[in-house]
């Protein structure tokens, strides 16, 4: 005779996973590699080099609150790549929703005080942002399914938070949060780093 604890056969495997499609509060903490480059403004030490030349931000992600909370997800923000320049373009838009959502801005408004809150000193200014993501599933280098962050929730989005609550569209997986804190611009904001996408290999 058999019990739970003596075949396994009948084990249902579960997904550690967070849905696809998820939105969810997060705080992203930038992992220091130790590549600074200032003619690109990449300073701090927190940009990381390659062996194939290209150069990115190792970025971790926590869930901030909701059924996911203390969650970790991680991507690459990549800077460089010898790929060529596509790559600098989607990350830049990448940062740039980030930036959106982190600060509370519609994508679509172009007032000064929009610009200047889209301009960052240095990278040191995307460690600690917090934002709307939405999460996706991506695979690792074995071929693993994982989750990803490749979107940021900006305000002019459906589901984007509204005093506490979110968007009347919003999925069903939303983790529902308070109003999100909106981060101060820099008091003397410089141009923009040329950040590239998330998932720049």
């Amino acid at each position: 005779m058999t019990n739970a604890w003596s075949d396994f056969n009948d084990v249902k495997q579960t997904s550690n996973l967070i849905p696809k499609g998820t939105i969810v509060k997060v705080r992203m903490t930038l992992r220091p590699g130790g590549f600074d480059d200032p003619s690109q403004g990449w300073t701090g030490g927190y940009a990381k080099r390659g062996t194939t030349g290209s150069v990115y931000l190792d970025a971790e992600y926590t869930v901030l609150e909701g059924p996911y909370a203390k969650r970790k997800i991680w991507s690459l923000i990549g800077l460089f790549s010898p790929k060529g320049p596509d790559w600098a373009n989607m990350g830049r838009a990448y940062v740039r929703s980030v930036l959106n959502s982190a600060r509370g801005l519609s994508d679509k408004d172009n007032s000064p005080q929009a610009q200047a809150a889209r301009r960052i000193a240095g990278l040191a200014d995307l460690d600690g942002l917090e934002f709307i993501a939405r999460i996706d599933v991506g695979t690792d280098a074995n071929g693993d399914e994982k989750n990803d962050i490749r979107t940021a929730i900006t305000k002019d989005h459906k589901d984007y938070p509204s005093d506490g609550g979110v968007g009347a569209h919003a999925p069903a997986t939303y983790a529902q949060s308070p109003t999100l804190k909106s981060v101060p611009a820099p008091q003397q904001p410089l141009p923009a780093a040329g950040v590239r996408p998330t998932w720049a290999k």
